[in-house]
């Protein structure tokens, strides 16, 4: 892991030469992908830093996204938008997002997982596209913050109680009946408001419309994530707490996820209602890691990577219609596969991984998350029937209302598409649907 973090610190020093560090990306992406080991419980440890199966997964996932982040945002660099200023950011985000999945201590877990917020922060602010981002990323920071305060007084007191915030040491010795749950919620708090759970999601619209397309695709693509993964690292040990208290968020979780599918409905921003179905798709994450079950804790994982891939291709094509139109409004931008036959078809393949339809890896993550909370309740069954149907009805309403219908007047011409536009859509896609065919590669096997 150490060799990864010295390539990706080596990148930093190349960022005047945007293509160098695109290529670098993508070539980091693939030494990680060749030298993973399959069968490892954790591998190159050292300086407090290992990973495990899955935060192998998470930070391959994390550099993919980057790599197509910086691939989708050549439009600063042919602006002279100042485009180092830009890499070095995401390239210090990703470094946060690395230490975050490797490190093998709560404390330094913390320090890396609120680091992850500033270079967010700076990308909003510094290349956002209305002025309401200072307000998102204010929204953004306060949302955050006051709820990870109380996850490091937890921490704090943890190491208190058992002398030791190692990760591995501490599923052995915590003593759970020290633990009562105010520091329960206090653990939670921070990962549920990152995931995030309905009631706590109201700066993740503000955020994602406000930023530019790279904050929006790194937010979608890994940030979420961190919420998640947070929580698989925390739970152990609370486990008898849990137990007592889960009811209570997957209730929150499956209506909150059918009133946020209808108030998609109601979108008329494009990034906006995408932003809002990860809500929906994030609930179902937060139920399964909730149960303490096998099919839970593997159908999350693969959501979380397939929602990673597919709404940040989602967030790409809606930036690609904002750019050639200047509005992301449903209203204005109507029957578009007039003037972008070619996009239309992209528009269909993501719409319907973002429905879980087959063969996406959507639909295996979320069939293990159905029989998980099945199988804890049949009457769970009401309220994940009403999140599918009105998943489906949000993104056809998506679909054919950009794609079908009578184009604006205003419009006059449009460019079908770049090929660098073709190359990053299909980097989204092709993962997305192919990992179906060797699925244990995602399903870490706890």
């Amino acid at each position: 892991m150490l060799k990864f973090i010295l390539i990706l610190m080596m990148l930093v020093t190349f960022v005047s030469e945007w293509n160098l560090v695109q290529c670098g990306l993508f070539i980091l992406c693939f030494l990680m992908s060749v030298f993973s080991y399959h069968d490892f419980y954790l591998n190159g440890l050292g300086f407090g830093l290992g990973t495990d199966y899955l935060s192998y997964i998470l930070i391959l996932l994390s550099v993919w996204i980057m790599a197509l982040v910086v691939s989708s945002s050549t439009k600063l660099l042919f602006f002279k938008n100042y485009s180092s200023s830009f890499l070095i950011v995401n390239l210090f985000l990703l470094l946060a997002l690395v230490f975050t999945f490797s490190s093998m201590d709560y404390l330094l877990f913390y320090i890396s997982f609120e680091a992850s917020l500033i270079p967010t922060l700076i990308l909003i602010l510094g290349w956002g596209y209305q002025p309401e981002r200072i307000q998102a990323g204010v929204y953004m920071l306060f949302y955050t913050l006051l709820a990870s305060l109380p996850l490091l007084v937890s921490i704090l007191y943890i190491y208190k109680v058992n002398g030791s915030l190692s990760i591995g040491l501490m599923y052995n010795m915590l003593t759970m009946s020290s633990m009562n749950m105010i520091w329960f919620v206090c653990s939670m708090m921070a990962f549920v408001v990152k995931l995030p759970m309905y009631l706590f999601h109201l700066w993740l619209p503000k955020a994602h419309v406000e930023a530019p397309v790279a904050g929006s695709m790194i937010l979608a693509g890994v940030l979420l994530k961190l919420g998640g993964y947070g929580l698989i690292r925390i739970l152990p040990l609370f486990s008898e707490l849990n137990k007592s208290i889960n009811w209570v968020w997957i209730g929150l979780s499956i209506l909150g996820g059918f009133i946020v599918s209808l108030i998609c409905l109601r979108q008329v921003d494009m990034k906006s209602l995408i932003a809002y179905s990860s809500v929906a798709h994030m609930g179902l994450v937060l139920s399964g890691l909730v149960m303490f079950g096998w099919w839970g804790l593997n159908g999350a994982v693969v959501v979380m990577v397939g929602h990673g891939l597919c709404s940040s291709g989602m967030f790409c094509l809606a930036n690609m219609v904002y750019e050639r139109m200047g509005s992301r409004s449903l209203l204005i931008n109507k029957g578009l596969m007039n003037f972008m036959p070619s996009m239309a078809l992209w528009w269909f393949l993501l719409s319907i991984g973002n429905m879980a339809a087959p063969p996406t890896i959507n639909l295996l993550g979320e069939i293990n998350l159905i029989m998980s909370m099945i199988s804890w309740s049949k009457l769970t069954m009401i309220g994940i029937s009403l999140l599918s149907f009105f998943s489906a009805a949000y993104t056809l309403y998506l679909y054919s209302l950009s794609q079908h219908g009578l184009f604006s007047s205003s419009l006059y011409s449009c460019c079908s598409g770049k090929v660098r536009e073709y190359l990053v859509l299909s980097l989204h896609w092709i993962p997305l649907n192919v990992l179906i065919l060797k699925s244990s590669l995602i399903m870490p096997n706890f």
